[in-house]
């Protein structure tokens, strides 16, 4: 690592610690002029991309998934901080794939299988809109299914 004020390449760490954001700070002392600065690094991950259902492609987008899972909890007694520890367990799951390319379909049935665990109410409206209910019956098959349960 080069010292940001001298140039020269022999630094060396001092100390080393996490962040809140799992990456890692680290304090660094210069050998040559022997001034200290922090660096901090990140674990560099592969671009993921989000094959939609028209086979358009972009790339992954966590707000999508937060947005669309805050519209089908809105007035139920989730948190944030809930639907944000969800959000991590669903980026978890996806990135472990190790896939470069992932269909929307796959991570509509994780949100799914997570939601229905948290709030059933909550399921069952992100249900209608991603597996577009068409009509009521549709939506009592859905009810039915979590009545079984």
């Amino acid at each position: 690592m080069k010292c940001p004020y001298c140039g020269k390449e022999n630094t060396r760490v001092i100390d080393s610690r996490p962040t809140d954001d799992s990456s890692i700070r680290r304090r660094r002392q210069c050998d040559e002029c022997g001034k200290r600065f922090t660096t901090y690094e990140k674990v560099e991950t592969l671009p993921l991309i989000v094959v939609k259902k028209d086979n358009n492609r972009e790339p992954y987008d966590r707000e999508k998934i937060v947005a669309g899972i805050v519209r089908s909890c809105h007035k139920r007694p989730i948190s944030m901080k809930q639907i944000n520890d969800m959000v991590d367990d669903i980026e978890g799951q996806i990135f472990n794939m190790e896939e470069k390319e992932i269909p929307t379909t796959t991570i509509g049935s994780i949100v799914m299988d997570k939601l229905k665990d948290l709030d059933e109410v909550a399921y069952v409206r992100f249900a209608s809109v991603y597996r577009e209910f068409k009509d009521v019956n549709t939506f009592m098959d859905e009810i039915k299914k979590i009545l079984k349960k």
